[in-house]
């Protein structure tokens, strides 16, 4: 039951009593009520009394009841004004490029240091001619240098603006710092004389300034391939970063079979040499013992004539 039916209730109540109040004056002016029709009146009263009660009662819990919806809007109305300005703080912060690249920097070594050990990595990697970049991966084929940028000041102006020409301004602006950053990237850290690889990534920290940047219709993409400069952000980096450890794990397990396969060979070699070994050995054993049966033969022999002239000198003696 909402407010409007409450109130309608109390004021046909009203109208009830107000009506039954005037028929019994009514009456009254002509002759004197008797008791019964008196404590009739009086129970309709109370029955109204009561009803009013209950009407009042209803309408307090109700006005309770929006007081305490209307707080917690109030509390609500208080965040939300709260995180506004905390994301009216943090787009401050991030106008200024030297702290957007902390940033960038701070993700891009935290993302490393999940996949890889830092014998694999290294971060603010310094060339011979000073030039700095972010990080690079120590790969077997090469150094791949990985630079972190964060374009953000003109794609913010473009997505702000209301007006068509503006819009197109700003994103025209946009792909020049977008361009400049590869370019930098390019001429800078890809340096194959220094020992890197013949590409270089971009490290952008924010998803959305990704997709702007690889749509299709600003060929930004084939620019970049022809620079040799590959796009990543957070998430392609994820899987960029997996696809680098899978090779070198196959790398590495190349690497183990190769061992197993020498050592294996080795051992046929030495199995070989083994089993040669042991036949000139058997044959030496061989020819010890046709020698010692020679020699026991010779040995029984000459015993034997000793023996047999032993009796010839005995026979002698004898005689």
């Amino acid at each position: 039951m909402n407010t409007i039916t409450l109130l309608i209730l109390g004021l046909f109540i009203l109208t009830n009593g107000a009506v039954i109040f005037l028929l019994f004056k009514r009456q009254t002016g002509n002759k004197q009520v008797d008791g019964q029709n008196m404590q009739m009146l009086n129970q309709n009263i109370q029955g109204m009394q009561e009803r009013l009660d209950k009407v009042s009662q209803g309408l307090n819990d109700r006005l309770d009841s929006a007081a305490r919806v209307i707080g917690a809007v109030n509390k609500e109305l208080g965040s939300l004004q709260e995180i506004g300005r905390n994301m009216q703080g943090l787009q401050e912060f991030l106008k200024s490029p030297k702290l957007r690249g902390n940033v960038g920097e701070q993700v891009l070594k935290q993302m490393l240091g999940q996949f890889f050990p830092t014998a694999f990595y290294s971060l603010q990697y310094k060339f011979r001619a000073g030039q700095i970049v972010d990080a690079v991966l120590k790969t077997e084929d090469g150094l791949i240098p990985i630079d972190s940028k964060f374009p953000m000041e003109n794609y913010q102006k473009m997505i702000r603006a209301e007006i068509e020409t503006e819009r197109v301004k700003f994103l025209h602006e946009f792909l020049k710092d977008v361009k400049k950053h590869v370019n930098d990237i390019a001429k800078k850290y890809i340096l194959p004389a220094e020992g890197t690889i013949n590409f270089a990534v971009m490290y952008i920290p924010s998803e959305s300034v990704y997709y702007e940047i690889i749509r299709d219709d600003l060929d930004l993409n084939r620019y970049s391939m022809e620079k040799k400069v590959l796009f990543v952000s957070p998430n392609s980096f994820f899987y960029f970063l997996r696809v680098i450890m899978m090779g070198m794990q196959g790398k590495k397990m190349a690497e183990a079979t190769r061992e197993i396969i020498d050592t294996v060979r080795g051992l046929q070699k030495d199995t070989h040499k083994f089993a040669d070994s042991l036949n000139v050995l058997n044959t030496h054993i061989t020819h010890t013992k046709s020698a010692f049966d020679r020699v026991a033969t010779d040995y029984a022999s000459i015993t034997g004539k000793i023996e047999r002239l032993d009796r010839v000198d005995e026979d002698n003696l004898l005689e």
